[in-house]
């Protein structure tokens, strides 16, 4: 299918199913993390999967084609972003399957039926107010720092559109876990599995990946650490097969 890319965008392979995504690199592009979340999250067959904060959709199609579920929808606040979005899921032919919402995580609630979803991910800002300098791009801003929504409005809003059981799945840095972790049982979501992610094994980690049950009991599993690099600018077998070389 040809795509009109707009001034500064580009089509990026995602070595995953002959997809490929739309990005500005004078605005965002997707990192590693959202590439670990996918490869983290567990989609079952059938069920319907929520990203909050979605970007330009790379979770969502990474998802489509990483797992069986049913269908796949990304909550998208900056209409740039979800324009993008949207063009990229009409390139990959995967309209009966994928869907961007323009809205509000804090409104989410609002914007989709309560329980009406089994699985919900986010990738989202993960600085505050006091965590460096803010990015004077808007876009990267909105992206790193929390302007638009707290960590609390993510929990919130994932707690408010699963269903009971249903699973949240989230990355974000390890120098906030215990406030991610207070939040996420204060909002009912039980974590049940963490993975820390590591640049190099001799180096403290800098990602974590966490999976939350909600109203699920009390029992957490770590899992393995997962190695980023075997050597500087070599990845480990993992990280290869995550991405899909």
């Amino acid at each position: 299918m040809t795509i009109k890319l707009k001034d500064g965008e580009r089509l990026d392979e995602l070595h995953r199913n002959g997809y490929r995504i739309i990005q500005n690199s004078r605005k965002f592009c997707f990192g590693m993390d959202a590439v670990l979340l996918s490869g983290f999250a567990r989609v079952k067959a059938g069920e319907r999967v929520l990203d909050l904060g979605t970007g330009t959709g790379i979770i969502p199609i990474l998802l489509r084609g990483k797992t069986p579920g049913r269908d796949f929808t990304g909550l998208e606040i900056q209409e740039e972003s979800a324009d993008m979005a949207r063009r990229s899921i009409a390139y990959n032919h995967l309209e009966d399957s994928v869907s961007i919402v323009t809205g509000d995580i804090r409104e989410a609630a609002a914007l989709f039926r309560a329980a009406s979803f089994d699985v919900v991910t986010s990738n989202p800002p993960y600085m505050t107010d006091s965590h460096g300098l803010v990015n004077p791009d808007l876009p990267k801003a909105i992206a790193r720092h929390e302007l638009l929504c707290s960590l609390e409005d993510v929990v919130q809003a994932a707690a408010g559109v699963l269903r009971p059981g249903g699973r949240f799945y989230l990355v974000h840095r390890p120098f906030r876990l215990a406030e991610i972790m207070t939040v996420l049982v204060r909002c009912r979501l039980e974590p049940k599995r963490m993975r820390l992610v590591y640049p190099f094994v001799d180096k403290e980690p800098n990602m974590v990946l966490l999976e939350a049950v909600l109203g699920g009991r009390s029992r957490i599993t770590v899992e393995k650490p997962l190695i980023v690099y075997r050597e500087p600018d070599v990845y480990t077998d993992e990280i290869y097969e995550i991405y899909g070389y």
